[in-house]
């Protein structure tokens, strides 16, 4: 059985499916750079992480939002 692939661009918001190991244990990242890796940017913290495309697809879960540029994430300069 093939899992359905998820379309996402850039800036959108998506949910994984574990969360980030911050004190604010959020599932909620945006994706700020796209290519053979991606770069998402945890939206509890603000802490930034590279992960490959294919792990990338295994991990999310779904896209919540679009959003036209990066969010801001309080407590962070």
């Amino acid at each position: 059985m093939v899992d359905a692939v998820i379309e996402y661009t850039l800036y959108d918001e998506v949910e994984m499916k574990r969360p980030h190991p911050c004190k604010n244990r959020s599932k909620r990242f945006q994706i700020i750079r796209l290519g053979s890796d991606l770069k998402i940017k945890c939206l509890g913290c603000g802490s930034v992480i590279m992960i490959d495309r294919d792990s990338f697809n295994h991990k999310v879960k779904k896209v919540l939002a679009h959003h036209e540029g990066p969010l801001e994430v309080a407590g962070t300069k």
